[in-house]
């Protein structure tokens, strides 16, 4: 008699991990200026670590709809998926122990990886894009820069697709076998432009072929009834998405990077 068949178990997938697993707080990122916590999941034998940041965690803001910055995290998740370059970790809404609230995969950062610097002199060197001049105390400026770095590059095309109104330094994550992540996405999708990042070093430089081919893959993502348009549908208002479809549609007329507009400071504070 033949032994019975033995059916390997079912792997559980990263979102169904973050989505339907239990959420136990460990701790609280006190740096944050709203409610981030440090929490294990667990489903299904499998485990990992997370960031949980409920809804009644955020602290109110003038430009964007209120309860909503947890939502807008989720909606750059979805986008960054599209475009194929996996920028931003896996990010879901659920309910948690303090209520509705954005649950990402905690991504352990690198400690040797270096995408920002501080130097002497006007210009770059070979390998770093300039962001601007910074006072570093006694009356001394120094050149704020950033690595000539393609992942940095591309990040730079996603922010200016979602709006990033706060990509600050703490926010880029280099993770394991060169992957680069960014984080910290709730002040996104505004209808008005609020692009505010450290990443200007290709501001009006002419686009990658790979990311032309990206920004025409979102072109047909976003269109009506498409699923991601659909999914953003959900997450943020019709104005928002209506001025991301017109914000990929500039960068595709255009081939270009943007530049700052000079109607908002450009970069954030504190910049890291």
């Amino acid at each position: 008699m033949s032994a019975p068949e033995r059916i390997p178990p079912r792997s559980v997938t990263t979102a169904e991990l973050l989505a339907k697993g239990e959420l136990k707080v460990r701790g609280r990122i006190r740096e944050a200026s709203n409610a981030v916590l440090y929490c294990s999941v667990s489903y299904e034998g499998r485990d990992a670590f997370c960031v949980y940041k409920p809804v009644a965690g955020e602290r109110p803001l003038w430009d964007f709809p209120d309860g909503n910055l947890a939502r807008r995290e989720v909606a750059a998740f979805e986008v960054s998926e599209v475009t194929g370059w996996g920028l931003v970790p896996p990010t879901v809404l659920r309910d948690g122990p303090y209520g509705e609230g954005m649950c990402q995969l905690w991504i352990e950062a690198a400690p040797d990886a270096e995408l920002l610097a501080l130097v002497d002199g006007e210009e770059p060197a070979e390998g770093w894009k300039a962001i601007g001049f910074a006072e570093v105390g006694e009356g001394r400026t120094a050149l704020l820069v950033h690595a000539d770095d393609a992942r940095l590059r591309k990040l730079a095309v996603l922010d200016a697709v979602i709006n990033n109104a706060d990509r600050k330094g703490g926010h880029l994550l280099p993770g394991g076998e060169g992957r680069l992540y960014g984080i910290d996405h709730g002040v996104t999708f505004n209808a008005e432009n609020k692009l505010r990042t450290l990443l200007w070093g290709w501001a009006g430089e002419s686009l990658t072929g790979e990311a032309l081919s990206v920004l025409a893959a979102l072109r047909d993502a976003l269109a009506p009834s498409a699923p991601l348009a659909t999914r953003l549908a959900e997450l943020v208002t019709a104005a928002e998405l209506d001025a991301t479809r017109a914000r990929v549609e500039a960068m595709l007329a255009s081939r270009k990077h943007p530049e700052p507009s000079g109607e908002w400071p450009a970069i954030p504070w504190p910049p890291v």
